[in-house]
């Protein structure tokens, strides 16, 4: 199989941009301090991430799917971290 050079692109793109979000969820996780994070920033941006994640999927853009998967995955530790630290 031969990856064009827009699918490379892509693939740059998705790697660059999970990798940012890698620390902030690692630290999120390790610390259980979220008192900086917001509980309506996170729920908008993870159904923003599922809904590029749909559009990837959609448009079998892979890419797009696979970045998206690995970031709403985070997103939702994180999400799921804060709303149980509001208990």
């Amino acid at each position: 199989m031969s990856v064009g050079w827009t699918d490379a692109l892509g693939y740059a793109a998705a790697a660059l941009t999970t990798a940012a979000f890698v620390p902030q969820a690692w630290l999120s996780w390790r610390t259980r301090d979220l008192s900086g994070i917001s509980l309506g920033m996170y729920g908008v941006f993870s159904l923003g991430i599922a809904l590029w994640l749909a559009y990837g999927w959609a448009l079998r853009a892979w890419p797009i799917v696979v970045a998206n998967a690995i970031t709403l995955g985070l997103a939702l530790v994180i999400l799921g971290l804060k709303i149980a630290s509001r208990r």
